[in-house]
């Protein structure tokens, strides 16, 4: 099996080429949420607070953004397998046009309402105040970041890793020097603390964006669209992309608003668990980019062999996929449990706030073959044959009846310690696991997208089956 695994260029080259530079962007990304945590904790816990619960409307925004590309992505590496260019624009002009209205709901949450928005999380009237003034600079970011978010799936679902990661590795660099500049007032700017930290992210989105576009259309690279190619569309052809797409949304949107719960327990149980779990989710993010991009090569490469009538090779590509992801996902574990104490003298908290973190991150740690099983298997595998509604009943089932209540019961009605919450809160991935290797093993997950979008473009003319 190894051998197999290891010893296949037609596998391991399309999996190093594509896993890696997507790992790569995705590690900047959480490097750049870790360098805002680090510099922030300087501050305290009150600041380390105020800013994670305000990135939790980022959060569910990103996810919601994640739900509409991750449904774009499956029609793009299908209509990749084809080199479809016409139906790959139509795909992209929808995924913008419905980001855009996304990322214009949650910039007036942000803008116009950030207190109440808080105030579903804490009760800390310091945290409110700090987080509303991070909410209403980094509320102007979303918009940008509707956008590049869109270019860059279409060029990862094409196999156009570098770019996205060439972008995000100088918004990362940009991003660090200016929260030390603005945070702590250096080089003659005002000291702005928690406000410096959002007007940075906000700078370095703006200039990720312009970069993003300017390349893309300079080189006529694939999403460089006209706009009368994007919005050449045909009711039937809208249908059809929201047929499989918006039970991708709505999973994202279910399974971010399950994390939000978990959120608002660890914010009822305090100011100190909410900035431990904050620190040990830094850890968590870190540790999964790899796995993001596994995913996502998975993703682009099962898709390919759909769209291309390689359905019997596709079966076989999710099956490695399968075994490797886990397999690593012991050694990352390991890392994890020898340099979380190093790691966490970096910040300046209470003792009982190390220790909370130190135990979240150690349960996480055992935790991750299972999780990233699931995540290879929802968001690389299933999605990508079009099994969206079934993705949406494993990835949230389970979250929903299991996770969430057991962890308000836990949390707020037993008062269990935060660290004891948190396993309660992952034993959902357990049930992922026992369903998800019945689908995958069934094939039955394996759907070809093509000819029905194409036909729902006027391009092909046959009766549906």
């Amino acid at each position: 099996m190894w051998h197999k695994l290891l010893k296949d260029p037609e596998f391991i080259k399309p999996l190093l080429a594509l896993a890696l530079p997507i790992a790569m962007q995705n590690l900047i990304t959480s490097s750049l949420n870790m360098v805002d945590t680090i510099i922030i904790g300087q501050l305290g816990a009150t600041a380390i607070a105020a800013v994670g619960l305000a990135n939790q409307v980022f959060f569910l925004f990103n996810l919601l953004l994640f739900g509409v590309n991750s449904g774009a992505a499956i029609f793009t590496a299908q209509f990749w397998g084809q080199r479809d260019l016409k139906n790959i624009r139509r795909v992209l002009g929808v995924a913008l046009a419905t980001g855009m209205a996304i990322a214009l709901l949650f910039f007036g949450l942000a803008f116009f309402i950030p207190g109440p928005v808080l105030r579903c999380f804490t009760n800390d009237p310091a945290v409110i105040a700090q987080g509303s003034r991070y909410l209403r600079i980094i509320s102007f970011s979303y918009l940008f970041n509707a956008v590049s978010f869109c270019y860059a799936f279409i060029l990862r679902s094409t196999g156009e890793v570098k770019l996205p990661v060439k972008v995000s590795l100088i918004a990362f660099g940009l991003n660090s020097i200016l929260n030390y500049v603005l945070i702590y007032g250096l080089w003659g700017f005002p000291r702005l603390e928690v406000a410096g930290s959002a007007l940075a992210t906000l700078i370095a989105r703006a200039v990720e964006l312009f970069i993003t576009l300017s390349v893309v259309y300079r080189n006529r690279m694939v999403p460089a669209a006209r706009f009368q190619e994007m919005f050449d569309l045909s009711r039937e052809f809208v249908k059809r992309f929201f047929q499989t797409t918006l039970p991708v949304i709505g999973n994202e949107s279910l399974w971010s608003l399950g994390m939000v719960m978990l959120t608002v327990v660890y914010g009822h149980m305090g100011t100190d668990v909410v900035a431990a779990v904050n620190i040990s989710s830094t850890v968590e993010r870190v540790a999964m980019v790899l796995f993001i991009g596994m995913a996502n090569a998975c993703a682009v490469m099962v898709g390919n062999r759909i769209g291309a009538g390689r359905e019997d090779l596709a079966l076989d590509y999710a099956k490695r996929f399968a075994i490797l992801g886990p397999v690593s996902g012991l050694l990352i574990g390991g890392l994890i449990l020898l340099g979380m104490g190093p790691f966490l003298t970096l910040y300046h908290v209470a003792d009982q706030v190390t220790h909370i973190a130190r135990m979240v991150s150690t349960i996480f740690a055992c935790s991750i073959p299972f999780r990233i099983f699931n995540l290879i298997n929802i968001v690389g595998i299933l999605r990508s044959g079009g099994d969206t509604k079934f993705s949406l009943f494993l990835d949230t089932a389970g979250l929903w009846l299991i996770a969430v209540p057991l962890s308000f019961i836990g949390g707020l009605v037993w008062h269990f310690p935060p660290y004891f919450v948190y396993l309660l809160a992952t034993l959902d991935e357990f049930f992922k696991l026992s369903v998800g290797v019945w689908r995958l093993r069934s094939g039955k997950w394996i759907n070809n997208l093509t000819h029905r979008m194409r036909q729902a473009a006027g391009e092909l003319q046959f009766s549906e089956e």
